[in-house]
C-alpha cells in the first residue's frame, strides 16, 4: 500500500514504524508536521491508502480524518486519553502499560480501536521505555492494524465495548507542580519516578545551588546519606544528592532560561554546575572487577562484568551522546578491560542506546565549538582505533537499543556485531551535516560492500535490527526483550569462547590485521577522515553548526535540507 506517516518529529519510534513498513513492501512517504495546517498540507501532497501518525501532537482536522482513515499510535491502554500517557503512567508506579492503535475522530485519543499491545514498566526512565518496551509494543499493533486495513475486511471497534486497564482515563498534561520534588518529605523511591517519569523531557525543575535547574534522569545510591536536598558527591559526571531515606544520582541538568533567552542545552550535570561544586568530593567508580550489571549499590555508566573466559563492558550515556570525557573514560575502562584473563571481550551489552556519536549539547554549550567538536571526535577516533587494535581476543559489539552515526561505527570495529531486535540503526552523518570519523570508510565498505555503504550513507534511512543483518551490517538478532538483553549476550558470549573456531578465527584476526596495516594502515583512513571533519568543524558557514544548534537547543533548522544535500560521501581504499 502507499502509507503516509505524519509526526511531530522524526523520532525513534518513527523511524522505526518507517522502516518496519518499508520492510514488509509498502511505500512509505514521512512528513514532519508540528501544526494541523502541516498534517493538512502533507495529506494533500500525497495519495495515500492509508495515514498513520507514530507521534503526533497536532490535532487532524475533520477534513482530513472525515475523508481518509487516519491511524493514531496512542501511547496508553484502551480508555486512556491525554497527552502525557506514559509520563503518568511512571508516576503513579504502574507496572503493566498498553498502546493503542486508534482512528482518529472528533474527540482526541476517543476513535475506535484497531490494534492493541501491552508490555511491563521496569523501573527505568520514560525515554528508555519508549524507545524499548513501548516500541515493541507499538510496532507489533501498527503492523496488525495496517494488516487489518489492507484486507479490507476488518471492522474496528468502539472503545466504549472493550474493557479497560484499572489506570486507563483521560487526564490532562503532566505539569511542572505535579511533578515537582519535596526534598524534605520524598522517598527516593518516590524521588526516582519523578525523575524517570522526565527524564528526557521535560525534566523536572528544581531549585539548586542559586539557580533554576531542570533534573534529566535518577539512578539510586545505597550508601551515601545527608540533609534532604543536599548535594553529597560527583561521579561519571553526575551528581548525588541526599533524599530523606537515601541518596539519588542525577546525571544531566539544564538551566531554566527566560522568555527570548535560546533554551539551554541539557548538559552532564557536573559541567552544567561548573564553578558551584567547590568541596564537592568525587566518588570514582568501583574498581573494573567489582562491577556488575545487576549491582546498583554502586551506580557508573559504564560498567563491567565478567564470567569465565567473558567480559562484558557495558556503558550507558544519557541519549547515547558521547562527549570528550564520556570517550576518553570508556577508553580507560575498555584498556583495563583488555587486561583481563578473558578470551571474548563484549563491548555494549546494556539496554537502550548504544551510542550516538559525539556529544552535541556538550559541544553547543562549550566556550569554543570547533574546538571542543575537534576534541571530541578524536577522542571517539581513539577508542575505535583501541577496537580495532584488538587481536588478542575476540571482540563483540552488543548493541541493546538503538545507535547512529559514530556509535554504529564504534560497533562495527568489533569482530561481531550482535543487536537486539527491536533496535534503529542510522549509519549514516549527512543530516548532521557531517562527513564522518571513527574509521567508517574502512569498516562500514567492508562489512557491507562498498555500493551498499554509499546508499546507507546517502539515503539516510533508518535500519531495522533484521534489514542490518541480511546486508550484512550486523551478524546476529537477538529475539529477546530489552530487559533479557544482557544475560542473552552473556550466555551467547560464553558459547563464543567455548567454539573450538575461537582459536583459529583469533590465529586468522592477527594475519588480517597485519594485512590490513600494510595495505591500508588505519593511520591514513584516520587522517582522511578528519581531514574532511576538520575542514567542516571550523567553518563557521558550515550547515553542521546551525544544525547543531537546532538539535541541541530544540530549535528548527532551516539549514537541514542545504546540510543534507551538501554532505557528499567517498569512501577509503579497502
Amino acid at each position: 500500500m502507499r502509507i503516509l506517516l505524519i509526526a511531530s518529529a522524526y523520532n525513534s519510534l518513527t523511524q522505526r514504524v518507517h522502516a518496519e513498513l518499508r520492510e514488509r513492501g509498502h511505500a512509505v512517504a514521512v512528513e514532519v508536521t508540528p501544526g494541523s495546517d502541516d498534517v493538512r498540507a502533507a495529506v494533500q501532497r500525497h495519495r495515500a491508502d492509508l495515514i498513520v501518525a507514530p507521534l503526533l501532537k497536532a490535532v487532524v482536522p475533520r477534513e482530513v480524518w472525515s475523508a481518509r482513515t487516519c491511524l493514531i499510535v496512542h501511547p496508553g491502554p484502551v480508555g486512556d486519553r491525554g497527552p502525557s500517557s506514559l509520563d503518568w503512567a511512571i508516576h503513579e508506579d504502574v507496572r503493566e502499560w498498553g498502546v493503542t492503535v486508534l482512528q482518529a475522530d472528533e474527540e482526541m485519543d476517543a476513535g475506535p480501536v484497531w490494534a492493541t499491545a501491552r508490555f511491563p514498566l521496569p523501573p527505568v526512565g520514560k525515554s528508555d521505555l519508549y524507545r524499548n518496551e513501548l516500541s515493541d509494543a507499538a510496532v507489533e499493533a501498527v503492523l496488525l492494524a495496517v494488516e487489518r486495513f489492507a484486507s479490507g475486511r476488518y471492522v474496528p471497534v468502539d472503545q466504549n465495548s472493550l474493557p479497560r486497564r484499572p489506570h486507563a482515563r483521560t487526564r490532562p498534561v503532566l505539569r511542572q507542580e505535579t511533578r515537582r520534588i519535596s526534598w524534605a518529605e520524598d522517598s527516593t523511591d518516590t524521588v526516582l519516578r519523578a525523575l524517570r517519569a522526565a527524564d528526557s523531557q521535560p525534566g523536572v525543575l528544581d531549585g539548586l545551588l542559586g539557580g533554576e535547574w531542570f533534573l534529566h534522569g535518577g539512578h539510586p545510591e545505597h550508601r551515601l546519606r545527608g540533609r534532604p536536598g543536599e548535594l553529597l558527591a560527583t561521579r561519571a559526571g553526575a551528581v548525588c544528592r541526599a533524599t530523606v531515606d537515601g541518596a539519588v544520582w542525577i546525571p544531566e541538568l539544564r538551566a531554566r532560561t527566560g522568555p527570548g533567552v535560546p533554551r539551554a542545552c541539557k548538559l552532564p550535570a557536573v559541567t552544567a554546575l561548573a564553578g558551584r561544586l567547590s568541596g564537592l568530593p568525587e566518588r570514582p567508580a568501583p574498581a573494573l572487577t567489582a562491577l556488575t550489571p545487576m549491582d546498583d549499590t554502586a551506580w557508573s555508566d559504564i560498567r563491567y562484568l565478567e564470567e569465565g573466559p567473558v567480559g562484558i563492558l557495558s556503558f550507558s550515556f544519557p541519549g547515547g551522546a558521547m562527549s570528550t570525557d564520556h570517550c576518553r573514560r570508556l577508553l580507560a575502562a575498555y584498556r583495563a578491560a583488555r587486561e583481563r584473563p578473558t578470551e571474548v571481550l563484549v563491548l555494549g551489552g546494556a539496554r537502550d542506546f548504544f551510542s550516538n556519536g559525539i556529544h552535541l549539547g556538550v559541544i553547543e554549550a562549550a566556550a569554543d565549538p570547533a574546538a571542543e567538536s575537534w576534541a571530541n571526535i578524536n577522542a571517539m577516533d581513539d577508542l575505535v582505533e583501541a577496537v580495532l587494535d584488538t587481536t588478542d581476543r575476540l571482540v563483540v559489539g552488543a548493541i541493546g537499543g538503538n545507535a547512529a552515526a559514530g556509535g554504529v561505527m564504534l560497533a562495527l570495529a568489533a569482530d561481531e556485531v550482535w543487536c537486539r531486535s527491536g533496535s534503529v540503526l542510522n549509519p549514516h552523518y549527512r543530516l548532521m551535516g557531517l562527513y564522518g570519523s571513527e574509521y567508517w570508510t574502512y569498516t562500514l565498505p567492508r562489512r557491507v560492500g562498498r555500493t551498499t555503504a554509499e546508499r546507507l550513507t546517502e539515503d539516510a534511512l533508518p535500519v531495522t535490527a533484521a534489514r542490518a543483518r541480511d546486508i550484512g551490517l550486523v551478524d546476529r538478532v537477538v529475539e529477546c526483550a530489552p530487559s533479557r538483553f544482557t544475560d542473552e549476550v552473556l550466555l551467547l558470549a560464553a558459547r563464543l569462547a567455548a567454539s573450538p573456531l575461537t582459536r583459529t578465527r583469533l590465529a586468522a584476526k592477527k594475519t588480517e590485521t597485519d594485512r590490513r596495516e600494510s595495505d591500508t594502515p588505519l593511520a591514513a583512513v584516520r587522517e582522511r577522515e578528519l581531514a574532511r571533519m576538520r575542514a567542516t568543524f571550523f567553518d563557521p558557514d558550515a550547515p553542521y553548526h546551525a544544525l547543531r544548534r537546532a538539535f541541541a537547543r530544540k530549535e528548527r533548522a532551516t539549514a537541514h535540507r542545504v546540510a543534507a544535500d551538501a554532505a557528499s560521501v567517498r569512501l577509503a581504499d579497502s
